[in-house]
Order: structure tokens, then C-alpha cells, then sequence
């Protein structure tokens, strides 16, 4: 115990006293404890705490000294020591090096022992080390702001502009002087002793070599001889008295708090302090004191500002937090007020003995709040730039200000900014790590809904408030953490996934005070990066997860692609077939019940009966709204079930888009199913009707025009299938396998949808094609229709003309006449009937045939307006057959060459 008593450092420091008095350890209990309170004070010098310039400057003077070879080994222990841990304050010990070798090159700018000895020999008050150290205000200045904690204290001396008058030189503290050790009395001494750090700055430094120092009221008598001067007063031309400058401090004073004085008062038509025309007061002595009000006045701005706003709660935490830093910067204004209010009272004090040269004078004034008027300055701007801002909004405000190249108001602003951003971290810490947005004020970039129903949470319930996004966050960091608070609430209350949100990810802990906020704010590519990053991918990952395989999205994508795109063709031809009966009658006839047991009939009957059941009872009929005229075929929708969470990503309007593509795509599928009948027609009949000649023309103009339909389906087909369907399928198939969250997979999903809406026609833009395709459809249908006629009515003329015969030969061979003459012309007349039924066969399919081209050449035409549907136009008329009958499709010979120049 006796070793460790004597390592502790109250016991060096009071053997260090005794060492310098030369006294015992009784005798030295005084010098002691002000040894105590000098060492354990904030009175710092204000210096950029920086090892490297610290270790630089050493390796300077042993160089300046040509000890070349010790500035190396210097180095070298240098390096080795900062990869040790064994020193937590090694710029303290490097600065220590640093003094104590300038103070050995530099012997004036150092205070011999002896000073020391007789500086700590002095007695001083027994008030002095009873007092608290914060400054008692005297009971004439109604200051009434809370005093700031230690903490925050001594980070805003750091960057005071007012703590850079402090009287400790480069090299160290310099001796006290005299005033603050002797004084009229104990409670003078014990004011001085009890001030801020500006106190320190108004006593005159005894400098050794006797040069003048800067000018510092006295506190104490001692300082001068001289005895008072009488009131400083002298005559106008026109006898009347001038006011004297001590009573000008005075109204200062007053004035620096914002309350009018006795000649400087408040004129609120120009908003400025003024001094009244008719007082006599000299030119220099008015314009110095105007320019000392304006620091009252920029007080008053900012106060005013943070009285209309302290106790507004719809201001926001972010607001209150500023208006705390705005206090924080006046309780530093105080703090002057206070020691210069406490001059002025040792002046009145000291009375006949306060000499002139060390009284406060208005310019004296101009140079002590010359630091605090700059911040002010800064303060009242912002304060202005600020009006009507709050939230993240008045971050921004503040983050911009912080702009300068002004080191001290940089350091300034970034103490406020530490301030401001620190209620924001706290929301977006809650926010991205427990997914709780409690934001009373409407303060956070991230809003909440909460009118909107649990199946749109994911798209409507939050948003960016993007006035609101702090400038120093970019918009995607601010996209991603509502991504992150979003997929929190939508694993909770959607997927119902009950897994706490700190085993998804790493919750890292909150900040703990504004520095923290301001450090993690200047470094948003560094920590505050990787923090959004590393939530971000562990919080998307997993609801990706919960959906895939929980809720099997990816299975429920592909089923979208083979029933409602028709992607499973064996189950769609095999439904064609079984639904043919049905969907020829009118669609008022149908019943559905009918049509779903057809559709699980094909299900069984193909290889979809190998899907997951999942899928299968999400599979169904839909029957659309029923026209006058309409057949099954037009109001027949295939339909697929979704809710829960796969919802999200297929939502009603996805629904709908497939419901409209099924249809484009059935119909499709209907003509070729159409001109695969008729093709299978003309196949069987061709051999029976070659006993009819005459039909001959009629059946070759039908195989012509089946012809062209068929080619022209065909292109279509292979266009709608492989060049829309298979390359948007695997396009999305590929973004949905690299998607990082579910945002990705439904931007994915509806530029699927729209691409295929787009490139199938659907869309607004190609509605003209649209209908010229339609008319294209319809067309087959009217083929089909008079080809059937036409086949009905031959094969029934076909039919009569056999039985004719038959009945003829059975005649023959019972050895009677085949036909009579009646007969004979009675089967000549029906036959010459049918005769003159084929020319209007003929003109019908004629003027069928040039509709359909006709149609055909417009929809060619429309085609090639459009530069991604060239290709297709190409397809359809591949031998230029359309080309040769319609002009219009022929490109101009400047066209022609402006493609040539392009491809060139």
C-alpha cells in the first residue's frame, strides 16, 4: 500500500510543492490545493491536437541541431511506439518533449523555479478552494440559461472562438498574475477565481522582459498606483456636458444582453440599437458604440428565435436539439458577460486606486468580442437560413452552413450539426434495426400511413419523405434504410414470421451522445455505410428467404408463366379440345362449374398433374363480361389465385395485365386452332370433291387464301412466343436470381408485364394495331365460315349426285331404264342450280380475300412506322408479296439511303 501511496498522483504533486517551496507538507496545504485546481482546470490552450505535426516539429529542431542520427532513432521509436499500447495520451508526452526543448533553446519564455516557488508560496483565500469552479453571476445580470454539462463544455472551448485570448503561451502556462492572488479582499479575488476561462484573459500578464502585453482590465488594486481618475468629462462647444465612456460601458453591458441602457436603446422602426441624437457624445465614441450593439442585437436574434421555439412541441425533437445548441453558444456568451460585468464591479470597488490605462474601455470591448461577435454572427444566419425548417429539413439547413473554409466556424457548425443529427440517428437506428418508426413530429425522411391495409404495406404504407432526407445522406442510403424498416414490419405483420429482428442481423448499439452523430455522419462512405449496408443485405436476404421458400415465390412465377402465358402448350392444346363443345354456343349458356370440370379434366389428363398441389387450387375459370352476340370463346379466362405475401409482388393490377395478355395470347391460339381445322378440312375433302371439276377454281382460291392466313399466324406466333415471351421470361428469370431485395423482384416483374404488354400490342401506343390485328382475326373467322359453307354444300351436292347414281345402276340391273327423262331433267336442273351457286362462292371468297389483304397491307404499313416492329413486318412479308400490290409499303429512295448512310 505504501508503494502505491507514493506512485499516486496527489502525493507526487504535493512532494512536487514541497520540492519548489522548500516547506513541509503542512505548510504547503494553500500552494496544494491551487496546484490541484490549476492542473484539474479546463484552461487549456487552444491547440490542434495532432501527433503527427507534434512528432514532425521534434524531428525539425533535432535536425536544426545536426543531430541527424537521433532525428532517425526518434523515428523509428516513434513507429514502434504507435503500434504498442502501452501509452493512451501520446501527443500529451510528445508535446511535453516539445516544450521542454524549446524551453531549454528559449530561457526568457521560460519562469525559473524560483518564480514557481514564490507564485505557490503566496497565501490565497480559503474561498477560493471552497467555492465551486463554474461562475457564480452576479445578481445584476439576469442570466437565467441552464449552465452546460462538463462534457459538452469542454468540446465547445475547443472550438470557442472566445477561447482563443488565453493567456497560456505555446509553451505552457505562464506565472498568475498578481491581481488574481492579491485583491482588495477575499470576495474580489474569490469572483476573479470563480469566472470562466475568460477571466483568465482580462488580468495583465507580467511578461519577464517587461514588454507591453495585450490590454486586460486589472482585478485588483495592486496593478497600478495610480489612484481613480474623475469622471471622464468634457465640454461641447455649446457647454453642455459629453457623457463620459464609463457610462457608455455600462449601457454596453446592458446592451450585450439585449436590454435597452440608459443612452442606447432599442429602435424598433430601423430594428438596430441607437444612441438618441441629442445625447453629446464625440463622432468616434457614437460609432464605437454602435458597433458594439450590434452584438446585442445578434444576441436578440438568436434569443428571440429560441424563445417562439423551446417550448413548441410540434417542433421536433431535431428543432429542440438545435434550439440546445443555440443555448449552449449563449451560455459562452454569458460566461464573457459575466467577467466583464465583474470588472466593471472591481472598478467601482477599487475606486480612486483603478488606474485608466487598465479600465474597460470601449475598444477594449471592440477586441474582446471581437471571437464572440464572429460566432454570433455565424449563429444569427443560420438562425435565419433555418426559419421554417425542422426535422431533417433543418439538418440540411445546418449541414450546408457548415460549408466554410473558416476552421472555427467549421468546428462550430459541426458541434451544432453533432447536436441536430443526434434525434435523427436515434430514428433511423430504431427504425432499421427493430422496424419502429415513432415519429410524433413527422421529423424522420421515412413516413407512415397508417390507413393502409396490411396487403399494400409494402407499396403504399412507407414512403420517402424526400424535404426531409438530411443532405448528407444520398439517396440511396436513404432508399435502403426504408427498405430495411419496411422488410422488418413486412415480415411481421404479413409473413407473420415471428423471428426477433436481432438474430436477421447484428443490431449494433445506439449512439450514446451528439459526437457520436457527428462522427458517424462526417463518415458516410466509411462506418455509416457499411452500418446501412451490412442491415440492408441481411434483412432483404432473409425476407427473400421467408418468400421462397415459405411461400414459394419463384414456383408461383413459373406457373404465371406456363398457365396465363400459355407456356404449357400440351395442357392448353388438350383444354382447346375439351372446351371446343362448349365454347361455340352463346356465352349466356355457359355455366362455370361446367367449365372447371373441363379444366381439371385437362389437368389430370397432361402433365400439369404434376405440379405442386399448391398451384394447382390456386387454377381456375373466369368468365368475363358478357357482350350481345358473344360466344364462350370471347368471354373464356383462364384465372390464378393469390394472397398472403406473394400478393405483393402479384398485385391486382399484375393480375389484370395477365388477364389481358391471356386473352391476346387465346385468341392467338384460337386461329391457329382455327386454321388447323380448316387445313384438316381441305386435307379430307380434297379427294371427294375431285369428282366436281367445276369446284375446282373455288377450292384452289381457298387453299391460296388458307395459305396466306396460315403463314401469317405462324410469324405471329413464333414472334409472340419466342421474341416477346421467351426473352422477357428470361430476362426476368435472370434479375429475379440476382434480385438483393424484394423491391428488385417486383420492379423486375412489372417491366416484365409491360414489355410484354407492349411488344403484344396491348398498350395505348399501338392501339391501331391492335385492331388491324383484331380485323385480322376476325377475317379467319369469316373464312372459316364460308369454307364451311362452301364444303357443307358441295359435299351435300356430292351426296345427292351418288345417290342419283346408285339409284340408276340398282334400276339398270333389274333390266329397267336407269332414269327417265323427267328424272334425267330433273337432275340436270339441281345440278346446273348448284352451278350457279359457285360464281358467288367465287366473288365471296374474292372479296374475302381482299379484306383480309387489305387489312393485312395496313397492319404491313403500321408495322413499319415502328423501328422495333421492322423485323416482324420483314417476317410477314418475307417474298414482298404485299410489297408488289400496295405502293405504300415501298420505302422512298431517301429513306432507303438514310438507312444505307446509318448502317455505314
Amino acid at each position: 500500500m505504501a508503494a502505491l501511496d507514493q506512485k499516486s498522483p496527489n502525493v507526487l504533486l504535493q512532494n512536487l510543492c514541497c520540492k519548489i517551496t522548500g516547506k513541509s507538507e503542512a505548510e504547503v496545504a494553500h500552494q496544494f490545493q491551487y496546484a490541484v485546481r490549476v492542473i484539474g482546470s479546463n484552461y487549456a490552450p487552444t491547440i490542434e491536437r495532432d501527433e503527427f505535426l507534434v512528432s514532425e516539429k521534434i524531428k525539425k529542431e533535432l535536425l536544426k541541431q545536426r543531430r541527424e542520427a537521433d532525428a532517425a532513432l526518434f523515428s523509428e521509436l516513434h513507429r514502434k511506439l504507435q503500434t504498442q499500447g502501452v501509452l493512451k495520451h501520446r501527443w500529451s508526452i510528445l508535446y511535453l518533449l516539445l516544450s521542454l526543448c524549446e524551453d531549454s533553446r528559449k530561457p526568457s519564455n521560460r519562469v525559473p523555479v524560483c518564480s514557481y516557488g514564490a507564485l505557490l508560496a503566496q497565501a490565497l483565500p480559503r474561498d477560493v478552494h471552497s467555492t465551486p469552479f463554474y461562475y457564480a453571476r452576479p445578481q445584476s445580470l439576469p442570466l437565467s440559461y441552464p449552465e452546460r454539462s462538463a462534457t459538452a463544455h469542454n468540446s465547445s472551448i475547443a472550438t470557442s472562438g472566445i477561447g482563443s485570448m488565453g493567456v497560456f503561451s505555446i509553451n505552457g502556462p505562464g506565472p498568475t498574475p498578481p491581481s488574481l492572488l492579491t485583491g482588495p479582499g477575499p470576495q474580489a479575488v474569490g469572483e476573479s477565481m470563480r469566472g470562466s476561462r475568460l477571466a483568465w484573459t482580462l488580468p495583465i500578464s507580467s511578461s519577464p522582459s517587461g514588454a507591453a502585453a495585450a490590454p486586460r482590465p486589472p482585478t485588483g488594486p495592486s496593478s497600478s498606483p495610480a489612484s481613480k481618475l474623475p469622471q471622464r468629462q468634457r465640454r461641447d462647444g455649446d457647454g453642455s456636458a459629453e457623457i463620459g465612456e464609463d457610462a457608455l460601458v455600462r449601457d454596453i453591458l446592458y446592451v450585450f444582453q439585449g436590454i435597452d441602457g440608459k443612452f442606447i436603446k432599442m429602435c424598433s422602426p430601423e430594428n438596430c440599437y441607437k444612441i438618441d441624437s441629442k445625447v453629446p457624445l464625440c463622432k468616434s465614441l457614437r460609432d464605437t458604440s454602435s458597433r458594439l450593439a450590434e452584438l446585442g442585437w445578434l444576441h436578440n436574434k438568436i434569443r428571440k428565435y429560441t424563445d417562439s421555439h423551446s417550448l413548441d412541441r410540434a417542433f421536433g425533437l431535431v428543432g429542440q436539439s438545435f434550439c440546445a445548441a443555440l443555448h449552449q453558444e449563449l451560455k459562452e456568451y454569458y460566461r464573457l458577460l459575466s467577467v466583464l460585468h465583474a470588472q466593471l464591479q472591481v472598478e467601482e470597488d477599487q475606486g480612486v486606486n483603478m488606474s485608466v490605462e487598465s479600465s474597460l474601455t470601449l475598444r477594449r470591448l471592440l477586441v474582446w468580442t471581437y471571437d464572440p461577435k464572429v460566432r454570433l454572427k455565424t449563429l444569427a444566419a443560420l438562425v435565419d437560413y433555418c426559419q421554417g425548417r425542422k426535422g431533417g429539413e433543418l439538418a440540411s439547413a445546418v449541414h450546408a452552413y457548415g460549408k466554410t473554409g473558416d476552421p472555427h466556424m467549421r468546428a462550430l457548425i459541426q458541434h451544432i450539426l453533432g447536436l441536430v443529427s443526434h434525434p435523427i440517428l436515434n430514428f433511423l437506428y430504431r427504425w432499421i434495426y427493430d422496424g419502429e418508426l415513432e415519429d410524433t413530429y413527422h421529423e424522420f425522411f421515412v413516413a407512415s400511413d397508417p390507413t393502409v391495409k396490411t396487403d399494400r404495406l409494402w407499396h403504399d404504407k412507407y414512403s420517402l419523405r424526400k424535404s426531409m432526407i438530411p443532405s448528407f445522406i444520398t439517396m440511396d442510403q436513404a432508399r435502403k434504410v426504408l427498405l430495411i424498416g419496411k422488410s422488418i414490419n413486412f415480415l411481421h405483420q404479413v409473413c407473420h414470421d415471428r423471428t426477433p429482428p436481432g438474430k436477421i442481423m447484428p443490431a449494433s448499439k445506439s449512439t450514446d451522445s451528439p459526437k457520436d452523430a457527428a462522427e458517424l455522419f462526417t463518415d458516410l462512405e466509411g462506418a455509416f455505410q457499411s452500418k446501412i449496408d451490412a442491415a440492408y443485405f441481411e434483412t432483404s436476404k432473409y425476407l427473400l428467404d421467408v418468400l421462397n421458400k415459405n411461400y414459394q415465390l419463384l414456383e408461383h412465377l413459373q406457373a404465371m408463366r406456363r398457365y396465363l402465358l400459355l407456356g404449357q402448350g400440351d395442357f392448353i392444346r388438350h383444354l382447346m379440345d375439351l372446351l371446343k363443345p362448349e365454347l361455340v354456343r352463346a356465352a349466356t349458356t355457359l355455366y362455370q362449374h361446367n367449365l372447371t370440370g373441363i379444366l381439371e379434366t385437362a389437368v389430370r389428363a397432361t402433365n400439369a398433374q404434376f405440379d405442386s398441389p399448391e398451384i394447382l387450387k390456386r387454377l381456375d375459370v373466369r368468365l368475363l363480361e358478357v357482350s350481345p352476340g358473344d360466344t364462350g370463346w370471347d368471354v373464356f379466362s383462364l384465372d390464378y389465385h393469390v394472397e398472403g405475401p406473394i400478393a405483393t409482388v402479384f398485385t391486382r393490377e399484375c393480375m389484370s395485365h395477365y388477364l389481358r395478355v391471356f386473352n391476346f395470347l387465346w385468341r392467338a391460339k384460337r386461329m391457329e386452332y382455327i386454321l388447323t381445322d380448316i387445313w384438316k378440312g381441305q386435307m379430307c375433302n380434297a379427294k371427294l370433291l375431285k369428282s366436281m371439276p367445276e369446284l375446282s377454281g373455288v377450292l384452289h382460291q381457298c387453299h391460296v387464301l388458307a395459305s396466306e392466313m396460315v403463314h401469317f399466324i405462324h410469324q405471329m406466333q413464333y414472334y409472340i412466343t419466342f421474341e416477346v415471351l421467351e426473352c422477357s421470361w428470361d430476362e426476368l428469370w435472370n434479375k429475379v436470381q440476382q434480385a438483393q431485395d424484394l423491391d428488385h423482384i417486383i420492379a423486375a416483374h412489372d417491366v416484365f408485364l409491360d414489355t410484354i404488354i407492349s411488344r403484344c400490342l396491348l398498350d395505348v401506343n399501338n392501339r391501331s394495331l391492335l385492331n388491324q390485328l383484331r380485323a385480322v382475326f376476325d377475317q379467319i373467322i369469316e373464312f372459316q365460315n364460308a369454307q364451311d359453307t362452301l364444303y357443307r354444300s358441295a359435299l351435300e351436292e356430292l351426296q345427292l349426285r351418288i345417290q342419283f347414281e346408285d339409284k340408276k345402276r340398282q334400276r339398270e340391273e333389274m333390266g329397267e331404264w336407269g332414269v327417265t327423262a323427267e328424272q334425267e331433267a330433273e337432275e340436270n336442273r339441281r345440278v346446273q342450280e348448284f352451278k350457279d351457286t359457285i360464281p358467288k362462292m367465287c366473288s365471296q371468297l374474292r372479296l374475302l380475300t381482299h379484306f383480309y389483304q387489305g387489312i393485312v397491307q395496313e397492319f404491313l404499313r403500321l408495322l413499319m412506322t415502328d423501328e422495333s416492329l421492322q423485323f416482324l413486318s420483314f417476317r410477314l412479308d418475307f417474298n414482298e408479296h404485299y410489297k408488289a400490290r400496295d405502293p405504300r409499303l415501298r420505302p422512298s429512295l431517301g429513306a432507303t439511303r438514310g438507312r444505307r448512310s446509318s448502317n455505314i
